[in-house]
């Protein structure tokens, strides 16, 4: 059996479908449903005889068009009764529609605008940086960008998070407020989207970085993240240079399978563990990865020399008056750091030297430099002591920092682990060799427990964040208030304490004004400066892969009198030279009478001048690469 429709059925159907089509339908209807009434009373009025003299149809189409847009128009109207009333129906007509149209107009403007506000147009950019996601990270890297990008030609940074538009530009402007010559554009919407990622136009950027969300789990979002931007077609030659910040060990492995090659993805709280433990170790180190890992100042660069094609390694690290070298990229892919001495410097290698930028990396014109063999003096016996270490707090990093204390630990260390078993659980690792373990129950915040524990006996302080069991700021809120317990005590004591502090917030951070450099303070916002720096040149992932691996060579800090006498001052090449005998690398040096001074970075310099003769005592140090 058929079934019909009424006209008026297919009449209104129609009509829906018309209003449907938004702003641009309304307008066809109208212009048609004006075209219609115009039309209908020419006719009308040319069929019955009552338009004026003379005028023909053509003349009251544009009459009846023009009262329908302009009521005014009427006023000047002369004629029979028959045509002034239809150009008085005309023009009411015409008072409706248009108003009608107006107010479309407006609202669609409006519609239009409000969109435009948002960003929903595509980023018509080359050679941009992509950041997918939203955190307290992006003002970081941001920042850590622009500096990056000064000597840059018009460079661009794009962000993408499922906020508004306006709110994310406004924000950054708030909080980055010298972005240089660095342009900033915002979009909204969900990184997690194919058809939203259309707008950021990777195929064109230079990199792109995953931010992991403020959430319990974060980890899952980045992963499906990486798998939208692999499920669109690929636009471009070379694949995109992602990089992924996971927090979760056990979701490293996925997140690889999902990135592949073109992805390198960083486990957060390993790099924290890490850090934590080989910073609490070394008085002035963190100030040394702080100078590598932020743009305000001296980094690591990538760097071809014919010049040095045949040489060996050793040759290298005196080439450069104003450079620090480090290490080779072998055939341009495998990184080395600290190689050994004899290794000769291949056509295809690439110098990979600490430098204040990338084009400052220029090897020496002059002579050979002046090295005082005189001052060069080996002392190498270096006795080794056992140290003790008191960790506060707990979280699923703290076994990665024991682990990591062990490597570095002589024989007969001790390690005592306070933590409040009402916030956590801790569960020890197993018996590790050369350091006895002990856990003490105890509230960490508590002044008269932290009192009990006779701080003074300890040589290094770790404060780990309980972010396993509390949100981000209680725990941030815990771990701060037992680091101004601590430092309080310290002062009543008139002690010295290697303190290093977990937080996990940057704000938090901030908070905790930093007091020397043996008080630092491990935060997100380390992981922002990595992030920022492998998105620049992905190659470094493996240097810094390398740098907090206890396997291989390392950043320490040794005694001057390792390297040189401290009778007469001696320029840096003196002190190279000196280190690479011994099969180590020299990058800078620590001056003790200044390690209280916070404008002179605590003592610290990192790739100084090689000529400038430098009057060390006794007490400073060398900042060397080495084995151990």
């Amino acid at each position: 059996m058929s079934i019909g429709f009424s006209s008026k059925d297919k009449f209104r159907y129609a009509f829906d479908t018309m209003m449907s089509r938004g702003t641009a339908g309304l307008i066809i209807w109208l212009g048609v449903l004006s075209a219609i009434l115009i039309l209908l009373f020419s006719i009308i009025i040319m069929v019955t005889g009552t338009a004026p003299e003379n005028e023909g149809f053509p003349k009251l189409l544009w009459m009846s068009l023009m009262r329908t847009m302009d009521p005014g128009t009427i006023g000047g109207d002369a004629g029979g009764a028959g045509f002034l009333f239809s150009m008085l129906i005309v023009t009411f007509s015409g008072i409706f529609i248009f108003s009608a149209l107006i107010g479309i107009l407006t609202t669609g403007l409006d519609a239009k605008l409000d969109s435009l506000r948002k960003g929903r147009s595509r980023i018509v950019e080359t050679g941009h940086t992509v950041i997918l996601g939203w955190s307290e990270q992006v003002f970081t890297i941001v920042s850590e960008l622009s500096i990056a990008n000064e000597n840059q030609n018009n460079p661009c940074v794009t962000v993408m998070a499922n906020r508004d538009k306006v709110d994310m530009e406004e924000e950054i402007r708030e909080k980055v407020p010298n972005m240089r010559n660095t342009r900033v554009v915002c979009r909204t919407g969900r990184p997690v989207e194919p058809g939203d990622l259309e707008k950021m136009s990777l195929h064109t950027s230079k990199s792109i970085i995953i931010l992991s969300p403020d959430t319990e789990n974060p980890d899952p979002e980045v992963i499906k993240i990486m798998l939208a931007i692999n499920s669109r077609p690929s636009e471009r030659e070379n694949p995109v240079h992602i990089v992924a910040l996971i927090n979760n060990p056990d979701s490293i492995q996925a997140a690889r399978i999902v990135g592949g090659d073109q992805a390198e993805i960083i486990l957060a709280g390993d790099i924290i563990a890490r850090m934590a433990a080989q910073t609490c170790l070394q008085s002035g180190l963190s100030l040394v990865y702080q100078e590598l890992l932020d743009y305000d100042g001296d980094e690591i660069y990538f760097q071809k020399e014919p010049s040095l094609t045949g040489k060996t390694f050793a040759e290298a690290l005196l080439a450069y008056e104003t450079s620090s070298v480090i290490g080779l990229q072998i055939k341009g892919k495998k990184v080395v750091l600290n190689p050994p001495m004899n290794t000769v410097i291949s056509q295809t290698d690439l110098i990979i030297a600490v430098s204040e930028d990338d084009d400052t990396v220029v090897a020496s014109e002059s002579g050979p430099p002046d090295i005082r063999g005189e001052a060069i003096s080996h002392n190498v016996n270096e006795q080794s002591f056992p140290r003790k270490i008191i960790i506060m707090g707990w979280n699923w990093r703290a076994p990665i920092v024991i682990r990591e204390l062990s490597n570095y630990l002589s024989s007969g260390s001790t390690l005592t682990l306070v933590a409040d078993n009402t916030l956590c659980r801790p569960e020890l690792p197993e018996k590790i060799e050369d350091l006895d373990v002990q856990f003490t129950p105890g509230n960490t915040t508590d002044r008269s427990m932290l009192e009990s524990l006779s701080l003074e006996q300890y040589d290094h302080i770790i404060l780990l964040s309980y972010s396993d069991d509390l949100d981000v700021q209680s725990a941030d809120s815990s771990t701060l208030m037992t680091l101004l317990h601590i430092r309080d005590i310290a002062d009543k004591l008139g002690r010295h304490f290697s303190l290093v502090s977990e937080m996990r917030d940057v704000r938090n951070r901030n908070l905790a004004e930093i007091t020397g450099a043996d008080d630092y303070i491990v935060s997100d916002q380390l992981l922002s400066l990595l992030l920022t720096q492998i998105s620049e040149n992905k190659d470094l992932s493996a240097i810094f892969k390398d740098l907090f691996d206890p396997e291989g060579s390392e950043i320490y800090l040794k005694p001057v009198e390792r390297y040189i006498t401290t009778a007469e001052p001696v320029n840096f090449y003196t002190v190279v030279k000196s280190a690479a005998d011994l099969n180590e690398v020299a990058i800078g040096y620590r001056i003790n009478s200044l390690r209280s001074n916070p404008g002179y970075q605590y003592g610290i310099v990192v790739n100084p001048g090689k000529s400038d003769l430098i009057q060390f005592c006794s007490k400073d140090y060398i900042i060397v690469l080495a084995e151990d």
